[in-house]
């Protein structure tokens, strides 16, 4: 088989192709013994009869994998999910947490991991803005079209006169992909320590494990105060550096051909207002499909699915 080298170079395949090649000999040593003995022609070909369904087998078994690696690359199964306040102060901040609870129990609700990587509160609990890792199947494939800006309208609780406050908060959506074509040079890296913060007592962390990466060509930041080692803190916020100028790239790239590429949503800006939630309407619209639905209180508990696969049907037409 010519393409051999692709599968011996790959490690999820590399004992499949040993495999392979080693009946590829035995079938070459028997077609050998045949031009020596032509009375054992009649075995010699119930023979390689069986090494060719093993190696077909064989073969199919590697190009599934290759087949799952490139839709894994392409929808990948781990993103950085962030969350920002927009316009609206503390609303702002009360609403991005909201967001990231009910993307929380979505998570939940799949079966996917999902961990704090480094967060910002406000004086009444809300995101200023935080980061999370999930990980699962087909996470990507299904938030990518979350990135944006959603809005919510309400009335809040401190609100005297029963007016509607309209606040907004940023949400983004990073794909953490194996293969990526952005190298950094150390040079362009400034990175400060800190103590990750705590609670208090025995939960406050003396050593400076907390890591923020500063790329000065881009002045993009990134925070991770979660692990407990600085080494960890780092490789996790190098990584979502690398997933934020990859983005980058993608949106540059998806800006040329945008007359031409319905998916550009995918790399959506966090600019673009995306959604938003009329809470005394009980009602969500995203403006992109121009489609609404109903029953904020369960959709905000994780019950996003629908909201999600109509994305997915309306972009994959």
């Amino acid at each position: 088989m010519e393409n051999i080298e692709k599968y011996k170079n790959n490690k999820k395949t590399v004992f499949l192709a040993s495999e392979y090649e080693k009946l590829s000999r035995e079938e070459k040593g028997i077609l050998e013994m045949s031009k020596e003995d032509s009375s054992m022609a009649e075995m010699v070909q119930e023979e390689l009869n069986s090494l060719n369904v093993q190696k077909e087998t064989i073969l199919k078994q590697m190009e599934s994998i290759l087949a799952s690696d490139e839709a894994e690359e392409e929808f990948p199964n781990e993103i950085i999910l962030e969350v920002r306040a927009g316009a609206g102060g503390e609303e702002a901040a009360l609403f991005a947490q909201t967001l990231a609870l009910m993307y929380k129990k979505y998570a939940e609700s799949k079966d996917w991991s999902f961990s704090v990587i480094d967060e910002s509160k406000s004086p009444l609990g809300g995101y200023k803005e935080a980061s999370f890792e999930i990980r699962g199947k087909n996470v990507y494939r299904e938030l990518r079209f979350e990135t944006g800006v959603h809005r919510i309208q309400r009335v809040p609780e401190t609100e005297k006169m029963g007016r509607v406050h309209t606040s907004t908060a940023s949400v983004a959506i990073l794909p953490i992909r194996k293969k990526t074509t952005i190298e950094i040079k150390p040079s362009d890296i400034e990175i400060e320590f800190s103590r990750s913060g705590g609670a208090g007592g025995q939960n406050v962390n003396k050593v400076e494990t907390a890591v923020r990466l500063i790329h000065k060509p881009t002045g993009i930041d990134v925070r991770s105060t979660a692990e407990r080692s600085q080494q960890k803190n780092r490789d996790r916020a190098m990584s979502i550096l690398i997933a934020k100028l990859q983005v980058l790239k993608d949106e540059e790239e998806a800006k040329k051909f945008s007359a031409e590429r319905k998916e550009q949503i995918g790399t959506a800006d966090r600019s673009e207002k995306i959604r938003t939630y009329n809470i005394l309407q009980d009602r969500i619209t995203d403006h992109r499909i121009k489609e609404s639905w109903h029953n904020i209180e369960k959709i905000l508990a994780g019950e996003i699915g629908p909201i999600l696969e109509a994305m997915e049907s309306h972009y994959s037409k």
